[in-house]
C-alpha cells in the first residue's frame, strides 16, 4: 500500500486479502439502524465516553517516566489479587481499538478525539522510554526482558497483554487513518523484532507454550504493510508449530486446552496464510473451525467449561456448567469466521456468524447498564453475571469494548459486481464503487422477513446473493412486489441477477420455527432454537437485589448469587416432540412449553435474558443443576 491513501491494514478493512475472493465493506460505510444492534452499540459507546484515558494511560506514563494524569483503575489493572497474571495495559489496548472502531461505525467526533489524544501520550512514553516498548506492568520493561530471556521466572500473559496495544494501534490506523498511530506502532513493532532477535527457533517456541494472543497476527498485518522481511519472519515465528502442525494434519489435539489462547493463534494463522500464501496455515485454520464449530460448540456458538476444551465425549458432564462460553472465545470465533468467510463465501460460515453474533455477543451486554459478561455459562437456573464499570476489566471487558462496534463488518460484502447480503440487521451501507447504497429495512427476528431498497445513481446491473438460511426450510423473493424465487435449499444463497434502477425493492422471506438442538455426543440433552436464536426459560428474579449481578472478581462464577433455583423438569420425551409442543407467547418472541407436569414454561430469547435466572440446556428426565 502507498503510503499517504486510504489505510487498509488487515483483513477487516473494505480491502481484500491476498487470494481472497470478497471484499467487506468498511465500518464507515455501514450504518445500523433503529433496533436492539443500534441500542447496544449506543450503550457501549457511552461507556467508552465513560472512562478517562488518563486513568487507562497511568502505568504506561509511570513506565516511560512521565508523571501520571490519573489515579489507576482497579481490578486487572492494579488490584492485588490479580497483579500475578500480568494483564496491566490490556485495557488501554482493548479501549484504543474499541473508540477507533466506534469512531468509523458512527462518525462521532469525540470517539476520533481519544483515539488521537492516545496515540499521542503513547507516542510521548515510547519518546521519553527511548526504546520503542510500551507497557504498563507494575515491574516495568524488566519484566519483559526477564520473560523473553526465561519465561519461567515471570508469572502471567505478557505477550498476551503486549498484542492488545499493538492491536488498539493498528485498528487506530486502521480505522480512523492516524499516521501517528502507524508510526508508533512500527516502532513498537521493531523493538521486538530486535528483543527476540538472538533467540533461537527453540525457545522461541518455548515462549509460545505462554498465551500470547495474536501476535503472528498483528506481524502479519505489518509485513503487509510495510513489506519488511522482518515482520514476514515474526509473522511465523510467533506461529506455535505445537498447535500449527496437527492442526495442518487434520488432527484434532484440542481436549484440555485454554480456547482463548488458541483461537487467537489460528485467526493469526489464517492472517499469515493471506499474506504469504502459506497453504497449510490456512488448512490449519479451516480445520480448527470446522472442528470446533461442529463437535464442540453450544447451540449459543459458545464452547468450553472454564476457558478450556475438553473431550467430546465428556460434554454433558461440562454443558451445565457456571463458567462456559467465555465471551473473549466467542469474539475470536466471530473473527475468525469473518476472515475464512472472506475467502470462501459459504453460507455455512454465516449461519455460525448469525447465531454467535445474536446469541454470544448481543447476549453479553446488560441492556441497563452496558455492561459485559465473561462467562455465559448454561447451569439450570443461573444469572448472568457482569463487570462493574471500573473495578473489574476483565479480559471480556476489553473485548466488550469493540464488540458492539463492530456489528457492521459482516452484515454486507461485495466483489466487483455482486453484493452478499448475510445478516437481517437494520442498516444501510453505501457501495462507492458502484455508487450505490443499499437499504434494509426489518424487524426481524421478531417479524420472519427483511426489505431492501436500492438507492442508486443510475441503472447498474448487479448480482445481489442474499443468503437463505440453514435455519429457514424454503424462503420467498420479490422483487417491486413480483416472486422472483422460490429456495429450498436451506444454507445456500438464493441470487438475483438483474440491471437495478432506484427504488427497486427485494422482500425475503425468513419462516422460522422451533427446533430441537441436541448436543452432538449427549442427545438427551437438547437446546432449543428459534430461527437463529436460543429460547431460555426464565425464571424470575427473586434473590437478585438490583446492581448485584455486576461483580468484580470473575473467579468466583457460580458463587454469586448461588441460591439454588427450582428448575422444572421436563421428564420422558423426544426432544423434537418437546419443540413441537411449544406453543407462542402473548408477546414477540415469547413462548411456552408444558413441563413433565403439564404446567407452562416461559421461554424467551437468550440475548433478551438479564436479572433474572434462566435455563438453556434440557435433560431429559433429569435438570438437576450441575457443577460450578
Amino acid at each position: 500500500m502507498a503510503v499517504g491513501t486510504t489505510p487498509s491494514l488487515a483483513a477487516d478493512t473494505g480491502s481484500p486479502a491476498v487470494g481472497s475472493t470478497l471484499s467487506g465493506f468498511e465500518l464507515r460505510d455501514v450504518r445500523l439502524l433503529d433496533g436492539p444492534f443500534l441500542q447496544a452499540q449506543r450503550l457501549s459507546a457511552a461507556y467508552l465516553l465513560s472512562l478517562d484515558c488518563d486513568r487507562l494511560l497511568h502505568s504506561f506514563r509511570v513506565n516511560a517516566g512521565l508523571p501520571p494524569k490519573a489515579p489507576i483503575y482497579g481490578g486487572w489493572e492494579s488490584a492485588p489479587t490479580w497483579t500475578d497474571i500480568h494483564c496491566q495495559g490490556h485495557s488501554l489496548g482493548h479501549y484504543l481499538s474499541g473508540v477507533a472502531f466506534m469512531s468509523a461505525a458512527t462518525g462521532d467526533k469525540r470517539m476520533r478525539q481519544r483515539v488521537d489524544y492516545i496515540v499521542a501520550e503513547l507516542a510521548a512514553c515510547q519518546k521519553a522510554g527511548d526504546t520503542g516498548l510500551l507497557c504498563a506492568f507494575p515491574e516495568g520493561p524488566g519484566l519483559v526482558a526477564a520473560f523473553i530471556a526465561d519465561d519461567s521466572k515471570v508469572t502471567g500473559v505478557p505477550w498476551y497483554t503486549l498484542h492488545k496495544v499493538y492491536a488498539g494501534l493498528r485498528d487506530a490506523y486502521q480505522q480512523t487513518g492516524s499516521t501517528q498511530a502507524r508510526d508508533v506502532l512500527i516502532r513498537f513493532a521493531d523493538w521486538a523484532v530486535v528483543a527476540t532477535r538472538s533467540l533461537s527457533d527453540e525457545r522461541f517456541e518455548t515462549m509460545l507454550g505462554v498465551e500470547h494472543g495474536g501476535m503472528n497476527e498483528i506481524f502479519a498485518d505489518l509485513f503487509a504493510l510495510t513489506g519488511n522481511p522482518d515482520y514476514r519472519t515474526m509473522a511465523t515465528r510467533f506461529s506455535h508449530k505445537a498447535t500449527l502442525v496437527p492442526l495442518e494434519k487434520a488432527q484434532d489435539h484440542l481436549d484440555g486446552v485454554h480456547a482463548n489462547t488458541t483461537i487467537p493463534k489460528i485467526v493469526g494463522f489464517q492472517r499469515v496464510a493471506e499474506v504469504t500464501g502459506a497453504a497449510d496455515y490456512h488448512s490449519a485454520a479451516e480445520f480448527f473451525w470446522r472442528t470446533v464449530v461442529q463437535t464442540r460448540s453450544y447451540a449459543t456458538g459458545g464452547h468450553g467449561d472454564a476457558e478450556h476444551f475438553y473431550p467430546v465425549v465428556d460434554a454433558a458432564q461440562h454443558v451445565f456448567s457456571a463458567k462456559g462460553s467465555e465471551t473473549c472465545g466467542i469474539y475470536n470465533m466471530l473473527k475468525l469466521t469473518r476472515m475464512l468467510f472472506l475467502q470462501r463465501p459459504d453460507a455455512a460460515y454465516a449461519d455460525f456468524y448469525e447465531r454467535a453474533l445474536y446469541n454470544g455477543i448481543l447476549a453479553s451486554q446488560d441492556p441497563a447498564s452496558g455492561m459485559v459478561t465473561y462467562f455465559q455459562g448454561a447451569r439450570p437456573g443461573y444469572v448472568k453475571l457482569y463487570c462493574t464499570p471500573v473495578d473489574s476489566f476483565w479480559c471480556c471487558t476489553g473485548t466488550g469494548m469493540e464488540n458492539h462496534a463492530k456489528y457492521g463488518e459482516a452484515i454486507y460484502f461485495h466483489n466487483d459486481r455482486a453484493l452478499w447480503v448475510n445478516l437481517f440487521i437494520p442498516s444501510a451501507v453505501t457501495w462507492r464503487q458502484q455508487h450505490a447504497t443499499l437499504t434494509q429495512t426489518t424487524r426481524f427476528p421478531e417479524a420472519p422477513s427483511t426489505r431492501l431498497r436500492w438507492t442508486l445513481a443510475r441503472p447498474t446491473s448487479l448480482a445481489l446473493h442474499l443468503r437463505h438460511p440453514a435455519w429457514a426450510p424454503a424462503v420467498e423473493v420479490r422483487v417491486n412486489g413480483e416472486v422472483v424465487a422460490h429456495a429450498d435449499r436451506p444454507g445456500s444463497y438464493v441470487t438475483v441477477d438483474r440491471v437495478w434502477h432506484s427504488g427497486d425493492t427485494i422482500d425475503l422471506s425468513l419462516p422460522m420455527h422451533v427446533a430441537a438442538a441436541p448436543l452432538p455426543s449427549a442427545p438427551d440433552i437438547f437446546a432449543l432454537t428459534y430461527g437463529p436464536l436460543v429460547l431460555a426459560g426464565a425464571f424470575g428474579n427473586a434473590g437478585i437485589p438490583a446492581g448485584s449481578d455486576l461483580v468484580v472478581n470473575e473467579r468466583k462464577y457460580g458463587e454469586y448469587l448461588n441460591t439454588p433455583v427450582p428448575v422444572p423438569s421436563l421428564g420422558d420425551g423426544d426432544p423434537e416432540a418437546i419443540a413441537r409442543a411449544v406453543r407462542p407467547g402473548s408477546d414477540p418472541l415469547t413462548f411456552t412449553m408444558p413441563d413433565a407436569r403439564g404446567e407452562p414454561v416461559e421461554l424467551k430469547p437468550y440475548h433478551q435474558v438479564a436479572h433474572e435466572h434462566y435455563a438453556t440446556y434440557w435433560k431429559i428426565r433429569d435438570n438437576a443443576p450441575a457443577k460450578a
